[in-house]
């Protein structure tokens, strides 16, 4: 395992929760659907565990929470290029859905399988995030989607390995990295249909710590490339 470099070490500036709420207008027909999306700062320490921060919640658990997806995090420094593209949207902490903002990293300087240890909890980061339906209702765009996925400006899911506390302040620190070629910036450059090559796909359906979910779908689009005529 790669020894992580210094500069990848950062500190939480907020924890997050949220319960599910309704948010009217939204979904088919704007008959309204239920969503955790909106979350709030909380101090002092937070208990984690597999599934996520004590009291939050999600609302579609199809396609949100799990052990591969018990936290969210985003990066401080991604909100400066939401609100130059979105200036008449709030776009700051919140925006995201997020449960933990963390200064100092981004997608460019933490790596899938990245090992965290935030507060008393050993984390590890599992995958990026993709942007769905709901992110588009709170904000009331679709164009937010896109956005999403053509700049990278995801953040990324922790699995968690020790259970633990989380408070604003702590260090959010790696301490180890098992796959430096990785960045999590490539992963979602592959997600929005670049650098998908059969050598990549490849490595993706066999990193370590990356989500079942994520390897399948690098598999599946492996084993079509190979079918290709």
């Amino acid at each position: 395992m790669t020894a992580p470099a210094s500069t990848d070490t950062g500190r939480i500036t907020e924890v997050r929760i949220g319960t599910v709420a309704p948010l009217p207008g939204a979904g088919r027909g704007g008959c309204g659907i239920m969503t955790a999306f909106r979350k709030s700062p909380v101090t002092g320490a937070v208990a984690v565990g597999a599934t996520g921060l004590a009291g939050d919640q999600q609302g579609n658990l199809k396609v949100h929470g799990g052990p591969d997806k018990a936290v969210y995090g985003y990066p401080l420094s991604g909100y400066a290029g939401w609100a130059a593209e979105f200036p008449a949207l709030a776009m700051g902490p919140g925006a995201m859905g997020e449960n933990l903002v963390i200064a100092g990293v981004d997608e460019a300087s933490l790596h899938i399988g990245d090992i965290i240890r935030a507060g008393s909890a050993t984390l590890q980061i599992a995958q990026i995030r993709e942007p769905c339906s709901t992110f588009a209702a709170i904000h009331g765009t679709a164009r937010i989607v896109r956005a999403m996925v053509r700049s990278g400006r995801c953040g990324w899911y922790y699995r968690v390995l020790e259970p633990g506390a989380i408070a604003a302040g702590d260090r959010h620190q790696v301490i180890g990295r098992p796959n430096p070629a990785w960045p999590l910036a490539r992963l979602a450059s592959f997600a929005a249909g670049r650098g998908g090559t059969t050598d990549a796909l490849a490595e993706l359906a066999a990193l370590s710590g990356l989500s079942r979910y994520w390897r399948q779908k690098a598999q599946a689009a492996l084993d079509a490339q190979r079918a290709w005529p």
